[in-house]
């Protein structure tokens, strides 16, 4: 399924980015690659994609959310809200 086919509130995992080579280029820069598990945020009304991906959003339109593999990770539990604790890792 591509990711324009997932739905709100939903992690999925990319299996693979299939658009212009420059803009693979740029997802992948972003940390969009294969194995990395996104979060659709919201989608508008013209076909737009708000996505949270490694604690970033983005808004990807309809072609590229259309050329963006994913599988669903109904069983994956990701807290994209989860900071990490810093401190000397004996809490």
């Amino acid at each position: 399924m591509t990711l324009y086919d997932g739905q709100k509130g939903k992690v999925y995992e990319v299996n693979g980015v299939y658009v212009e080579e420059s803009i693979t280029r740029r997802l992948q820069a972003l940390g969009l690659n294969d194995g990395t598990k996104v979060k659709i945020l919201n989608r508008k009304k013209a076909g737009a994609l708000i996505i949270q991906v490694r604690g970033t959003r983005l808004a990807l339109g309809k072609h590229i959310s259309c050329g963006i593999e994913v599988k669903n990770q109904a069983a994956c539990r990701v807290d994209f809200n989860h900071k990490a604790k810093e401190g000397n890792g004996n809490d």
